[in-house]
């Protein structure tokens, strides 16, 4: 079973996804349907609400707030990059003009802020608190990740924990919490509820990862952003953290210097030869490698805790949806 079988499968679904998440962005204030066309129409792949798809469906639950919920997962997770966008100034998001970068700063903010608002709103409708505190953790944990992340700027004394504490928040937190929605609604016990929540943060965790080492070896037609992004902004991931463990003398000053330097306004020249000298050093110690072997190490993990749940084509999905996270093209 490949990911384009599994969406091919839930498309109708998908598609009502679609039409609840228009539904969030609905306001008499003419900028938030407006910014909701604009994000909605740049597409994405809708994984956060497969994932609470597939998730209830192997807890047995097939009726309809699971659509719901999926879209309300998917409006929170909207906002986030909407906020994203903002605090890393960025002015490309899958290709297209970010948000902020067409309406200015103060309209999408408002606009991230409503629809963390209206999409917890509509959750309450469902009446089940342990519901709504899943989704409440989950935006408050996003928000904390931002926050340790921007603490951590231009950093190299960032540690694997740290990082791993960031990414958790960062992405694993949401992911994790369509996971345990779809076991909810599904009335599956406190253990395989617990199990398909763990699920859902590793992979996560390991999607962010592999955001990460994309940031470095993918094209920019991949990537829908320019390469390199992280590191001109400051952000330490697993590369860089890995690659000054690995180096030492004057390799490492290099490395330090850069990363101290990153964020600020230089010319283009030479944040494009640190990039390459950056890049070129990743090569040199294999450390693309090594954070893969952490990311698989981490996969691993998240597949054994479906162990407590039987063979299943919808257990089959969710390891395919867990893999995806892996294979995406370079």
């Amino acid at each position: 079973m490949n990911v384009h079988d599994i969406f091919k499968l839930y498309e109708h679904e998908l598609q009502l996804v679609e039409v609840e998440l228009t539904n969030v962005f609905k306001s008499d204030a003419l900028a938030i349907p407006l910014v909701g066309r604009h994000v909605l129409g740049s597409g994405g792949k809708r994984l956060r609400p497969m994932y609470l798809l597939l998730s209830s469906s192997l807890s047995g639950y097939h009726g309809y707030k699971r659509v719901i919920f999926s879209s309300i997962i998917e409006a929170i997770h909207t906002a986030s990059l909407l906020h994203d966008d903002v605090v890393d100034e960025a002015d490309v998001r899958r290709g297209r003009p970010t948000s902020h970068s067409m309406w200015g700063n103060q309209v999408v903010i408002l606009v991230g802020d409503f629809l963390y608002a209206n999409a917890l709103m509509f959750a309450v409708s469902s009446g089940s608190m342990e519901i709504m505190a899943a989704l409440s953790q989950a935006v408050a944990r996003m928000t904390e990740g931002e926050i340790l992340q921007l603490q951590k700027i231009a950093n190299p004394l960032v540690t694997e924990e740290e990082y791993l504490k960031i990414v958790s928040a960062k992405t694993g937190a949401l992911i994790s919490a369509a996971c345990r929605i779809g076991a909810l609604l599904g009335g599956l016990g406190d253990d395989q509820v617990e199990a398909l929540t763990a699920f859902g943060l590793k992979t996560g965790i390991v999607f962010q990862m592999f955001d990460d080492i994309l940031d470095y070896e993918a094209n920019e037609d991949v990537l829908g952003k320019h390469q390199g992004k992280d590191l001109l902004e400051g952000k330490i991931t697993l590369p860089l953290i890995y690659l000054l463990q690995s180096i030492g003398g004057q390799e490492r000053d290099r490395v330090i210097g850069i990363i101290k330097s990153s964020g600020d306004d230089r010319p283009q020249d030479d944040t494009s030869n640190d990039l390459k000298e950056i890049i070129r050093l990743l090569r040199k110690y294999s450390i693309i490698e090594k954070t893969m072997d952490k990311a698989n190490h981490i996969m691993r993990e998240a597949r054994e805790e479906l162990l407590s749940f039987g063979d299943s084509p919808e257990k089959d999905a969710l390891f395919a949806m867990a893999d995806y996270a892996l294979q995406r093209n370079k």
